[in-house]
């Protein structure tokens, strides 16, 4: 189900009566790549200070109203979107949106909140110093999407020193409006009741054109960033298809081979076999027109080379094909956490929202299950031969370049 108000704000919905909750994901387009250039950590800021006073309500009360519902909330900034989420009884949610309605269209922005706010989020990033791994998959992702998309969704530490309260009160202005918003509700709720409680909340918010900053090239290729250490940091990313082409799903059980249980193939080869390295991992991610295979690994400094080596040469190897008996353990892998999150009324909210962004529809369980079933070894070869892992940027944190 789904409606779209003339503000171009969308509504998706699930209903189900088996809950005895509702749970919604709300996601406004705007985040990292929207900062201004010179003021990355806007967006960040500017989430964090929405939810410091709003409408009637004063920072202390929209935090106390909220626990008296009983709701289970939180907030993000991503590249392309702010979202809210929260679950509640379901006699409860349309209070809780209200709550949230209020902080996306009337926040106080008050001078006392301000600083205490960006504090927050200072801390926040100089507490990266302290994790060599995030600093490694900050770049990595930096470089292979580039400006904006590449973007850490809470900005750079140089540029939220020098935020002020006027320009988080100008990104607001710019920023948050309707159009292309996603209000996705899943759970014990009534559909029409829920578009007319929505209407009455944002039916009056205007929308206006906002675009993310400008785009400037990757920077592909290799980089070491230089860090005093006993542990080597490594990063590859590679392109694949968007969550929109019809080759996704083959692309993600490639994916699914090379790092989805303790069987998979990095798993099994780096890290059981050689014992290369503590963690490894491989994992999709899509924005709306470009995705990403993103591996990490944490080595010694004096096997890191070789843990780079035999990574790569996983990922190579996947375009020699896969085995059936591969694919059976990724399908039932699948089809449980498919199963699974029809237990929760927040991972369906959040589900929905998602397909709803990347494909402009709803998908069924019964459909998802569906094509997974189907899914034929051949296809995610056929898949492979054509769309090699290949064109790998490769980012290294550690004492030594690779």
């Amino acid at each position: 189900m789904h409606h779209t108000f003339s503000n171009g704000l969308t509504i998706v919905g699930e209903p189900s009566d088996r809950f005895e909750s509702a749970a919604f994901s709300f996601l406004v387009p705007t985040g990292a790549a929207y900062d201004p250039v010179g003021k990355l950590g806007t967006a960040e800021l500017t989430c964090e200070m929405i939810l410091r006073g709003s409408g009637e309500r004063d920072s202390r009360q929209f935090v106390s109203d909220l626990d008296s519902l009983g709701a289970i909330t939180s907030e993000s900034v991503s590249v392309t979107h702010t979202r809210a989420s929260s679950a509640a009884l379901a006699k409860n949610i349309q209070e809780v949106l209200s709550i949230y309605a209020a902080a996306f269209r009337e926040p106080h922005f008050s001078d006392d909140q301000f600083e205490p706010a960006k504090q927050l989020i200072l801390q926040q990033l100089r507490s990266l110093e302290d994790e060599p791994n995030s600093q490694m998959a900050r770049q990595l992702q930096q470089r292979f999407y580039g400006e904006p998309f590449g973007r850490p969704y809470n900005g750079e530490l140089a540029d939220v020193e020098k935020l002020t309260l006027d320009d988080v009160r100008e990104f607001f202005a710019n920023t948050y409006q309707p159009r292309e918003a996603i209000l996705a509700v899943a759970g014990n709720f009534d559909f029409d009741a829920m578009v007319r409680y929505t209407e009455g909340l944002f039916g009056d918010w205007e929308e206006r054109h906002v675009e993310p900053s400008p785009e400037a090239p990757p920077a592909y290729g290799r980089t070491h960033l230089p860090y005093d250490s006993a542990q080597t940091h490594i990063g590859i990313a590679y392109p694949t298809v968007p969550r929109r082409d019809d080759d996704f799903l083959p692309a993600s059980a490639s994916v699914g081979i090379l790092s989805s249980g303790m069987s998979s193939r990095l798993f099994t080869e780096v890290r059981e076999k050689r014992g290369l390295c503590y963690s490894v991992s491989a994992s999709y991610t899509s924005l709306l027109d470009r995705a990403a295979v993103f591996c990490r690994a944490g080595s010694s400094a004096p096997r890191a080379k070789e843990t780079l080596e035999v990574i790569l040469a996983e990922l190579k190897r996947l375009a020699d094909g896969i085995e059936e008996e591969e694919l059976v353990k990724l399908k039932t892998q699948v089809k449980s956490s498919v199963i699974m999150s029809q237990e929760s009324s927040s991972a369906r909210s959040a589900v929905i929202a998602r397909n709803w962004y990347h494909l402009g529809r709803l998908r069924t369980v019964e459909e998802v299950l569906e094509e997974v079933s189907e899914l034929t070894a051949a296809r995610i070869n056929a898949y492979l031969k054509e769309h090699p892992p290949e064109d790998f940027t490769v980012v290294t944190l550690g004492s030594e370049e690779l």
